[in-house]
């Protein structure tokens, strides 16, 4: 093992499920421009359900806290929370939350004839390359991140 502690290499994901009972509607100004203002800028037609455009499969879908910081260069931060699908087919750069030998982490994963890699986002933290001595399951996919400024 290299000279990562294990709080260094296992993110502490706080996991929940997907409550989604109810619509959540919110309206939608539009198009948001990130150059001059558009003049409709106070218009306000539309409004979006969050749970229809944020979750495809809610039985398998589940939402987790982000602590650590081996993710940083893919724009996921401490305090983001992730929006996981375990009913997506894990393949090669997908960002994963991982089980390995009894902790879950956070990385990118590569797919490769000799195992599995798990890589950080992050030049201060190792890949780890999981092996068939390794617990190990791909628990689910991120498909969106949820940052707060």
């Amino acid at each position: 093992m290299n000279n990562q502690s294990k709080d260094q290499r296992f993110a502490k994901l706080e996991i929940s499920s997907a409550e989604i009972g109810q619509d959540l509607f919110i309206p939608e100004a539009g198009e948001v421009r990130a150059g001059f203002p558009s003049p409709a800028s106070d218009f306000v037609e539309n409004s979006i359900d969050l749970n229809k455009y944020l979750i495809t499969h809610p039985a398998a879908t589940f939402f987790g806290r982000v602590k650590g910081f081996s993710m940083i260069n893919a724009g996921i931060s401490e305090g983001d929370l992730l929006i996981i699908d375990r009913s997506i087919e894990p393949n090669n750069g997908a960002i994963a939350v991982c089980f390995l030998d009894g902790e879950f982490t956070l990385k990118k994963i590569k797919l490769e004839a000799d195992g599995c890699w798990l890589l950080p986002e992050n030049e201060d933290f190792q890949p780890i390359h999981v092996t068939e001595k390794s617990e190990f399951i791909i628990w689910g996919i991120v498909i969106h991140v949820i940052k707060s400024f």
